[in-house]
């Protein structure tokens, strides 16, 4: 069993869990605003002009499964999944700060557009990141 673990954690990589995890979130989040939306809209208004709050869910579901899904190919190749979480939470950082400022109706949304904002510009950062070696990552405790 830990050797099957191990094969996976070594096929996945750092940057496959990583992706893993951004995929699950934006998944998770996508899935609660087709299920259960937010009752809260203040500062959603721009967003809600594009497209309904279910059609961001879906959009946000689609961008947890690329992510999860380019998690398990060889890196340099897996950067459509990266990209996808950094689209959808773009237009929510976005959409958020415009609620804050210039229009003022939402005096909290620096903060959400903060929390979008880092949750997209993660995937930036690491879509650079190269795997460490075996010699880099040194000796495992088994």
């Amino acid at each position: 069993m830990r050797a099957a673990a191990r094969r996976l954690r070594k096929r996945l990589g750092r940057r496959g869990a990583l992706l893993t995890l951004k995929g699950v979130m934006a998944a998770g989040y996508g899935s609660g605003q087709v299920v259960q939306p937010t009752g809260d809209r203040q500062g959603l208004t721009l967003l809600l002009k594009l497209a309904p709050l279910d059609v961001w869910g879906w959009a946000w579901i689609t961008a947890g499964a690329i992510a999860v899904t380019c998690a398990w190919l060889p890196q340099r190749r897996d950067w459509p999944g990266f990209l996808a979480v950094w689209l959808i939470a773009t237009p929510w950082a976005l959409a958020y700060l415009a609620s804050w400022w210039p229009l003022g109706e939402s005096p909290r949304g620096w903060v959400i557009a903060l929390i979008f904002g880092a949750f997209g510009a993660v995937c930036l950062v690491a879509i650079g990141w190269d795997e460490p070696s075996a010699r880099q990552e040194g000796p495992r405790e088994t």
